[in-house]
Order: structure tokens, then sequence, then C-alpha cells
């Protein structure tokens, strides 16, 4: 079996994210959906209402996808998860000389991974989590940015 682990902060999961984990699906036999928990940032979700969103959007998605909160180095994870794939999803250019660099150390820590970049759809190209958090925070419509299944738990999350 193939396990595939697509690591994020996630905070909250957009819709370029949902592509990204919907098209990984058609190259791993089980894709696990690694929440960050990063302490030199301060989230808007916690980690367990992250958790929670991802679950949300994904349930129509099967078995296949599961969803595990993480902290530490990613390729600890990965052998955690027995994967041997990494997915990062890029947006535009500029994210790409990040990403190349990090692909390169992680694989020097742990030779048997491989990270496989998908780019997002064009119609999500301009989507970010702080994006929809700015929103968020100014009282705007989400709707654009996060999938639909998910707005009424962000809301609540945002009252609480």
């Amino acid at each position: 079996m193939k396990i595939g682990v697509y690591p994020g902060s996630f905070d909250p999961i957009t819709l370029g994210h949902l592509d990204i984990i919907e098209r990984s699906l058609k190259i791993v036999d089980k894709l696990v959906v690694g929440v960050l928990e990063n302490s030199s940032k301060t989230p808007m979700f916690t980690l367990e209402q992250r958790t929670a969103l991802i679950r949300k959007a994904c349930e129509d998605l099967g078995d296949r996808v599961e969803v595990v909160p993480f902290s530490g180095l990613l390729v600890n994870f990965l052998k955690e998860q027995k994967a041997c794939v990494n997915i990062r999803g890029l947006r535009a250019v500029t994210d790409f000389e990040y990403e190349l660099q990090m692909a390169q150390a992680n694989r020097s820590l742990y030779p048997p991974m491989e990270t496989i970049f998908l780019t997002t759809r064009a119609e999500y190209a301009y989507i970010s989590s702080t994006v929809a958090k700015d929103v968020l925070r100014f009282g705007g419509d989400v709707s654009h940015f996060i999938p639909n299944n998910t707005i009424e738990m962000i809301y609540s999350f945002r009252r609480q």
C-alpha cells in the first residue's frame, strides 16, 4: 500500500487544500493529512478544531483519508505513518523555492521519501488560509474560500 502524507497547519482548511487532498487520492492508496502543531505560530483555530474541520471537509472521501495531528519533524511523522510520499501543494512560483528547499532537506534526512508537488487549480490560486482568516476576522463571507460543509463549524468555533 502506498501511503502519502499531506502536512500543513490548515488554519483553516481551504478549498485549495481540499482540492489537493482529492487529487492526491489518485496517486496514493491512503492519504494521511498531518495537522501540524507549530509552537512558533499562533493559530486562529486550536489543533483540535483544525483536525475536526479537516475531518468534516473530508467526510465524503471515505476511509482512504486519515487526519492525524503531529508536531516535530515531518520525516519522523512520515516514518510513524509508514509513508514514503510527501504531498505538497503549490499556488504560485513563489511557493516553489521554499518547498524545493524543504523537500531537499527532508530527503537528506529520510532518503526513501519522495516529495510530489501538485499545483493548485487556477480557481483556487488566490486562496490561502491567511486570506480566509482575514475575511473571518472582519466578519466577511468565507464561503468562497472554505469547504461548504465546514462553514457552520468555523463560525461556531469563532463564537466560542
